[in-house]
């Protein structure tokens, strides 16, 4: 049969997970060869056996594999509503969170200004907005994927509880050897500055990912290198009784923003507790909403409200980010001290 290929619009895709996610179903495909995504346009090339087809039906098959994580495809490029209208509620709801971020720090529960030190409170809120971004949303399409094989052999709940399990105590000991890692280097005052602008503005750029309207900034997102999160994702597949055990561990190198940006921070922690507990406080505040996602149908990326969720995120992300970028420059003696709670 001759191999055609054909290039296809993707509509649902946010982020490298995606990118990882959508290749990797593709390629289980007997009769597709190749499988391209690109964030970028929202795009993915695939060449393969596909008879007389027409573009559109293959599209629509293609899509029976891909809406379990909430994709689709189509041969018309998608028309993005960028629902402006939903900053009406997601504003006054950031400030809410803004007033009592500026209330707990005050009274001194919190440490979320100081760049200098992250305190496991900020850890575990940076993991409840990440549990709500659609990079964990597609870790819970992922946990789902996973769970469907066992689920099927009768066995609901110890996958999920073993998925979380695994990936509580990764995050713990990985965490960990980060923060040894980092011990092993002297950050002065300048290497402090370029590693804290680091976290800002990664955080910046995924807060703006978030808002879904300005489509440029994805493309200066860092990634993971696809090869391990292919491989991470591999790990679903597998039916063993280690297998949702693994695949917790393997959240670790998925290429989420979040992640990333704490493991980051972990680095400049130059201890294996500091930094164990970190990532640990970050695991623990993403385990409510992939708890719903584990024992429920509850999914935030499919939900009607989805657009206010993110952007509600998204501005929470981008406060967290002006406040490390500003209290770097503090740090260094460009701006003084500007919040003095």
């Amino acid at each position: 049969m001759v191999q055609k290929t054909h290039t296809f619009h993707i509509h649902g895709m946010h982020c490298a997970v995606c990118v990882v996610v959508t290749e990797s179903e593709l390629l289980e495909l007997s009769h597709i060869k190749y499988a391209k995504s690109n964030l970028h346009n929202n795009s993915v090339e695939v060449s393969g056996e596909f008879g007389d087809r027409t573009p559109e039906v293959i599209a629509e098959e293609l899509t029976l594999v891909l809406t379990k994580h909430g994709y689709r495809l189509s041969v018309e490029r998608e028309v993005k509503n960028k629902k402006l209208s939903d900053f009406k509620i997601a504003v006054p709801v950031a400030l809410t969170f803004a007033v009592l971020f500026v209330v707990l720090q005050k009274i001194g529960l919190v440490n979320l200004v100081d760049t200098s030190q992250v305190s496991y409170g900020t850890a575990i809120v940076v993991g409840i907005i990440a549990s709500l971004s659609t990079c964990m949303a597609v870790v819970g399409g992922l946990l789902l994927s996973m769970s469907a094989s066992f689920a099927k052999e009768g066995d609901k709940i110890r996958p999920q509880l073993l998925f979380h399990i695994g990936r509580i105590i990764s995050f713990f000991i990985l965490g960990g050897i980060i923060g040894a890692i980092g011990s092993a280097f002297t950050l002065n005052t300048g290497a402090t500055f370029i590693l804290n602008l680091i976290i800002g503005l990664v955080m910046l750029v995924l807060g703006l990912n978030l808002l879904d309207v300005f489509h440029f900034t994805k493309k200066f997102q860092p990634a993971m290198p696809k090869f391990l999160a292919r491989h991470a994702f591999g790990l679903s597949k597998l039916n063993h009784s280690v297998t949702p055990f693994l695949v917790g561990v393997a959240t670790f190198f998925l290429p989420c923003g979040f992640t990333q940006s704490m493991q980051i921070f972990t680095l400049s922690t130059g201890s294996f507790l500091k930094g164990g507990l970190t990532m640990l406080a970050f695991a623990l505040g993403t385990l409510p909403v992939l708890a719903l996602v584990s024992f429920s149908s509850f999914s935030i990326k499919n939900n009607s409200k989805a657009g206010i969720f993110f952007k509600t995120a998204g501005l929470v992300v981008i406060m967290f980010a002006l406040f490390n970028l500003i209290n770097s420059l503090v740090v260094i003696g460009v701006l003084p001290p500007v919040f003095n709670f």
